[in-house]
């Protein structure tokens, strides 16, 4: 985010109404012009002045630590300014803001350097939980942490503090706090639990079909056995699925191009390793007929796959609605089981695995059916490192993907 100076005066004018220098200057991702009044009248010297705080604006540009607040670019209260009303201002501008202001500053400020997905996701839950909070003011700080580890989880309660610890940190160096209060406190990082490495358990076939037969034989969702078929025999990862349109499907349905995702938000952004992939399936095989018979008759480029029975757009939440179920603590108060977790309760299936096991029961068995790590990693978008470590490695290598 670096902008040359042209001239020496670039970014400064004198305003024709009030007769004194003024910056004016535009930043890349901004929508509107920043605007700083300088007080000063136009001189020499004071052109001076101005020009340096331009500089110190120019290099948190380039440093990409630039404040778009331009509170840390404002210009002291003239001689004009009476020490009291000065020494009444000071302390305003350094206590005035608590947490929740900070952090809506903090994430307008990240909003120009990171995705949309990242502040939708990330930022916007941990804002959530400030809401929460039973105090915001930044002298409460140790209350807040006590808060944290009373009322989540360890690992949330962590989270959250590294980055109150990280908000005020900028807040610091943007001049809108004096100092860090959370900067002493420590929450210790949780340690993963063993179960955490279930996550790469996959299905054996006969449960992969039992699950899609579930879902197909299911009075509510089977509307879904599409997508749920989709899952379990191409490995792509959730977001994917929900990102695809028949734009994106080639007319004999045999090659897919897989170039896109949607977050647990449903918000469009590229895959997760930026790579674009092409998957590629056997005339007649399974994946093929099925989404024969799912596209429409002259489809819109631009039509989804995969959506609700609504007509929505699929997320994450939506999915984990018909796969696990959901549950509700509210007033009215309700639980259902989703398609997999009902199976489990019926001893259809031994244990339960989240709907990301569809990509590792197709990694698993594409490997035990003879295909070469490396065209596994291609086609789901994985590196072979992966799939060596959790997939073991048989060496043979088909061109297509085999209808197992």
């Amino acid at each position: 985010m670096s902008l040359e100076l042209k001239n020496e005066d670039k970014w400064i004018n004198v305003d024709p109404r009030t007769k004194k220098l003024v910056i004016r200057f535009w930043v890349k991702g901004f929508p509107k012009q920043f605007f700083i009044s300088t007080g000063l009248r136009d001189s020499k010297r004071n052109r001076e002045i101005v020009r340096s705080k331009r500089d110190a604006i120019a290099t948190d540009l380039a440093l990409n630590r630039f404040d778009p607040t331009l509170n840390s670019y404002q210009f002291k209260a003239t001689q004009q300014t009476n020490s009291a009303a000065l020494a009444l201002q000071k302390p305003q501008s350094k206590c005035q803001l608590d947490l929740q202001q900070l952090w809506d500053k903090f994430t307008d400020f990240k909003s120009t350097q990171l995705e949309e997905t990242t502040i939708r996701g990330s930022y916007t839950a941990i804002a959530r939980y400030i809401r929460k909070l039973p105090t915001k003011e930044l002298t409460d700080a140790p209350k807040i942490r006590d808060w944290l580890l009373s009322n989540i989880s360890l690992h949330m309660a962590w989270e959250n503090l590294n980055y109150y610890r990280r908000c005020c940190d900028w807040a610091v160096d943007s001049g809108l706090i004096a100092n860090n209060p959370f900067s002493s406190l420590v929450i210790s990082k949780p340690k993963k639990k063993s179960t955490d490495a279930d996550d790469y358990r996959a299905f054996t076939l006969d449960q992969r079909d039992i699950i899609i037969q579930s879902f197909e034989n299911h009075s509510t969702y089977f509307y879904y056995a599409p997508l749920i078929k989709f899952m379990f025999w191409t490995g792509c990862r959730t977001g994917e699925a929900f990102a695809l349109t028949w734009g994106d499907i080639s007319p004999d349905c045999c090659q897919i191009s897989i170039n896109k995702s949607r977050n647990l938000h449903g918000i469009l952004k590229g895959t997760k390793n930026g790579k674009k992939r092409i998957f590629s399936t056997s005339p007649n095989s399974k994946l093929q007929q099925m989404l024969l018979e799912i596209r429409p008759e002259s489809p819109n480029q631009n039509e989804i796959l995969f959506s609700t029975k609504l007509g929505s757009k699929m997320t994450s939440y939506a999915l984990n609605d018909i796969w696990k179920g959901t549950t509700s603590t509210q007033k009215r108060k309700y639980s259902y089981l989703g398609v997999v977790s009902e199976l489990v309760a019926l001893r259809k299936l031994p244990y339960y695995l989240k709907p990301y096991a569809t990509r590792h029961t197709f990694a698993t068995w594409a490997i035990t059916s003879g295909i070469s790590p490396d065209k596994v990693a291609a086609w789901i978008g994985d590196n072979i490192e992966t799939v060596l470590h959790f997939y073991t490695h048989p060496n043979v290598v088909n061109a297509n993907c085999p209808d197992f």
